[in-house]
């Protein structure tokens, strides 16, 4: 009977992707149209979507597209006709990489032994690969209370910046005055930014780092030294901000069986469901301002640091060019979190890739990011947690997002003071009330991905978008046209030692964290013979599995 009942959700969300999914069933040149308009309608999964490259105009940017299909441990290099063209292959899985311009690919790997941490994303391994696939440097960096997850960004000097986990106990965690209700019993999981300096061929320094839990503040107990008047502090991280919408704890049974489904990876524990407040997913880096903006989801924001700090500064609020040490120089998503306004002025949900536009392109010194899960004030759709019924858990919510909402890609620049600081506005909110220069799909709801997904704008103007959780590229011109599709055919099965998968992804076997344009002009591919691999990877065709009344002997 466990067995039926959770078959049900699970091949609901196949019948859903195979009832609501498919491309336009007539193609237009992109010129013909002003705006390409898809079906009314939007996959779940994907998992019954035509695979491979789907549309190519002549305005597409000619180049290729690095990724990494999830749950393989390879990378592969595309060119616009949808052909792997070059790959790099390792013994554990990865899920984001950086082509650097000599040709060498820097990965972010997932280690199989780190311990404590469970929330997708985990890493603990950085790798660097020359073009021939050769390993030139290998760092680890995970324990107990630290692990590498999600993102890097490599410096002009060669140093990278990493997110990690910071781990706080039970204890810790109270005594920063975080109320005893919403903590679990494993503690809470923070995050830093680390910048590392390789030594190779093993190994690195840690040469500055900035933590959040220098930076925090509450008015729960008046005892503890970092207390304070939420809105008196913008520039701090509250750190009372859980979710009232969480729901019962999980049981170990239903743990038990989000892991048989994919949803969960291992070092999940019921004492740690929940341990993972932040949840940073993207860091990039501003040469010119020696910023840093990350990405946390966990609080609908994103945050600006200095750069420019030593490490002793950035624990403090004075110090670098800002004079704020390690304090917010700005933060922009979710006012409510500093005080200001309530849950109806939230912009980002569960946002993921937020970068700055690098200078001589389009946009330059702006930001942007991929806007995840926004809630749609006029659902109309099927409630399909409804229909589930006793079947509906709040873990699977959360995994793949609301039937109504959909995602958009947003770009705004930072309201700057003449001293070039970033000031709230006279309501206290840190601007723009809203981004100068947003996407969204004809339909609304044909970008959807509850989770991973991104965004990076072209030199030309044109903006490359990755909608995780179907796997699928989109390129757009700067009128919003689309000029270039393409849907990750590619499935593996690598697992952990102990069976388990090495990111949860769930039903969305096809799902890609991230994808990134190279311009065929990028330095890496001079010199280099980029002609389709012979043969080519095997594609994943996917079948539907029978209904539950037939699975349950």
């Amino acid at each position: 009977m466990k067995l039926k009942a959770f078959a049900f959700p699970l091949f609901l969300l196949f019948f859903i992707s195979c009832k609501t999914d498919s491309p336009p069933k007539t193609e237009m040149a992109v010129e013909e149209v002003k705006v390409w308009q898809p079906d009314d309608t939007r996959s779940m999964t994907g998992v019954m979507a035509k695979r491979g490259l789907i549309y190519d105009s002549e305005t597409d940017t000619e180049g290729y597209v690095l990724f990494e299909p999830s749950s393989s441990t390879k990378t592969f290099l595309i060119n616009k006709n949808g052909e792997v063209v070059h790959s790099w292959n390792s013994d554990l899985n990865s899920m984001n990489s950086y082509l650097q311009p000599n040709g060498n690919l820097i990965r972010m790997e997932r280690d199989e032994n780190f311990p404590t941490f469970a929330a997708g994303g985990q890493s603990g391994r950085i790798k660097e690969y020359d073009w021939e696939g050769n390993l030139l440097w290998d760092f680890e960096y995970y324990s107990e209370t630290y692990l590498t997850h999600h993102d890097i960004e490599i410096m002009p000097n060669g140093n990278i910046l990493a997110i990690s986990y910071d781990a706080l106990s039970a204890e810790e965690a109270e005594a920063a005055g975080m109320d005893p209700q919403h903590i679990p019993k494993a503690g809470i999981w923070l995050d830093k930014i680390i910048e590392i300096e390789p030594v190779k061929p093993k190994g690195g320094k840690i040469v500055w780092e900035w933590r959040m839990q220098d930076h925090l503040v509450q008015e729960f107990d008046p005892d503890k030294e970092n207390y304070g008047v939420i809105a008196e502090h913008p520039r701090k991280i509250n750190i009372n901000i859980a979710s009232e919408e969480a729901g019962p704890p999980m049981t170990q049974e239903r743990l038990d069986q989000m892991k048989k489904m994919g949803f969960i990876t291992s070092n999940a524990t019921v004492d740690n469901q929940g341990s993972d407040i932040t949840h940073t997913n993207a860091v990039s880096y501003n040469s010119e301002l020696d910023q840093i903006v990350i990405s946390v989801p966990g609080y609908g924001e994103i945050f600006v640091i200095d750069h420019s700090t030593s490490t002793e500064e950035a624990r403090t609020a004075s110090g670098g060019n800002s004079g704020l040490g390690g304090e917010l120089l700005y933060r922009w998503g979710n006012p409510a979190n500093y005080g200001k306004g309530s849950k109806e002025d939230q912009m980002l949900h569960g946002q993921h890739d937020s970068k700055w536009i690098p200078q001589g392109y389009p946009g330059e010194g702006n930001l942007m990011v991929y806007n995840n899960d926004i809630p749609h004030p006029d659902n109309k759709l099927p409630n399909m947690w409804a229909a589930m019924g006793e079947n509906s858990t709040p873990e699977l919510k959360v995994a793949i997002g609301d039937v109504g909402n959909y995602s958009a890609v947003h770009e705004w620049a930072i309201p700057t003071s003449e001293n070039g600081n970033y000031e709230p506005g006279e309501n206290g909110v840190f601007g723009p009330e809203t981004p100068d220069w947003t996407y969204n799909a004809p339909d609304k709801y044909s970008i959807y991905s509850s989770f991973i997904s991104g965004a990076h704008r072209l030199k030309n103007g044109h903006t490359f978008i990755t909608q995780g959780m179907q796997g699928r590229f989109l390129e757009i011109d700067e009128n919003g046209r689309r000029v270039w599709e393409y849907w990750n055919p590619y499935v593996y099965d690598y697992k952990l030692p102990d069976g388990s998968p090495a990111q949860p992804t769930g039903p969305f076997v096809f799902g890609i964290f991230r994808s990134t344009l190279y311009p065929g002009d990028y330095a890496a591919f001079g010199g280099k013979k980029l002609e389709p691999i012979s043969p080519q990877p095997d594609p994943f065709i996917f079948k539907m599995p029978p209904p539950p009344e037939e699975n349950t002997q």
